[in-house]
């Protein structure tokens, strides 16, 4: 059986909504293996003036869990 599980993560970039979402993945891929799909769910701007001068983008980010790995501890 596969089993698929989700995050919900937010990016920050100062170029771009595709930057922030680039940044989120490469981040999150640091510490989750596995990782298979990616939704983005928003898209927000931080306005200085008339001027975009931070993006964000909120993601759904998924991966399957490894089956295979032992999490049991040892006393």
């Amino acid at each position: 059986m596969t089993v698929e599980k989700h995050l919900k993560l937010t990016g920050i970039s100062d170029i771009s909504w595709k930057d922030a979402i680039n940044k989120t993945i490469i981040e999150a891929s640091k510490s989750i293996d596995y990782i298979s799909s990616v939704t983005v769910l928003e898209q927000k701007a931080k306005i200085d003036g008339n001027k975009i001068i931070e993006y964000y983008s909120t993601i759904d980010l998924s991966f399957t869990i490894d089956e295979t790995r032992d999490n049991r501890k040892e006393n």
